[in-house]
């Protein structure tokens, strides 16, 4: 593969995902792109990268994009994050907006389910009292094919093993053939939308939490200050970010700082500290 070739697919995926793949990747295209090599009857990523630069292969393009996406996840992933929710933030936004009665949370880069669903088990074994309030869970991702993935909620026994009790893999899914789908109740309580990090997301409203975890060590310095500026711009005043172990905001924008004593948790820098949730309310017991 020429230099020419691997810089104009890198560069197509930057422009549409942020995504960086430097050439000691280029086994990733390789492995990643076989199928429309031969779905097309391509020699090899030359001929694809000869394709791509067609005026009309916008479907195609669109296609690499999904197929270069990572799309690692699993339920209750990094457990401490989902400990965080239920012990603090939570418990503190039930408190902020017991008015409202009215809570928002998006998960953004939501691959194929795994995390929104997770989300939605924990609120409703944990969090009873929002059963009279107004909940919304967004999901979104850049991917078309995880999104229909998630939005059927079916999962392997090996996907189902990864991360979740047992008892919930009992309480909250139904048995397919070899295969568990996620029930009706939770599936229905999630919104799966198309969405590319690189976009402001205005359409998208405001959120009281978001959840971006994972998302921002694939992408280069500017790119990372790009959503997370366009992420600070989603979230409510007194709103939490939550974002991976491996990830900060620090030298990245100064639109978040950190939550004292949560780990991977930040707020807005100009809001007033929020005390941490589990020093002012006794926790709903689990169902």
């Amino acid at each position: 593969m020429t230099g020419a070739d691997f810089a104009f697919i890198a560069a197509l995926l930057k422009e549409r995902s942020g995504l960086i793949i430097t050439p000691d990747k280029l086994y990733l295209l390789e492995t990643r792109l076989a199928f429309l090599l031969r779905e097309h009857s391509l020699a090899g990523l030359p001929a694809l990268a000869d394709l791509l630069r067609q005026p009309g292969a916008q479907a195609l393009r669109d296609r690499v994009v999904d197929a270069m996406t990572t799309n690692e996840t699993s339920f209750f992933r990094d457990s401490h994050p989902f400990d965080t929710l239920r012990k603090s933030v939570i418990p503190g936004l039930i408190e902020r907006r017991a008015a409202a009665r009215a809570l928002r949370i998006w998960s953004a880069a939501c691959s194929t389910g795994q995390e929104p669903y997770s989300l939605a088990m924990m609120l409703k074994d944990h969090f009873p009292i929002l059963g009279g309030w107004t909940l919304e869970i967004v999901a979104t991702d850049i991917s078309p094919s995880v999104l229909e993935r998630a939005r059927e909620g079916i999962y392997s026994t090996f996907e189902v093993q990864r991360g979740m009790p047992i008892q919930l893999l009992i309480k909250h899914f139904d048995q397919i053939g070899e295969q568990w789908q996620i029930k009706r109740e939770l599936r229905k309580a999630i919104q799966f939308r198309a969405a590319n990090l690189l976009d402001d997301q205005a359409s998208l409203g405001q959120f009281d939490i978001v959840l971006c975890r994972n998302v921002l060590i694939y992408f280069d310095q500017p790119t990372k200050t790009r959503i997370l500026t366009a992420i600070s711009r989603r979230l409510a005043a007194d709103g939490t970010l939550l974002l991976g172990g491996a990830e900060s905001v620090f030298g990245l924008c100064d639109a978040f700082a950190a939550v004292a004593g949560l780990k991977g948790v930040y707020g807005h820098a100009k809001a007033k500290p929020v005390t941490p949730a589990w020093s002012a309310m006794t926790l709903p017991a689990a169902s």
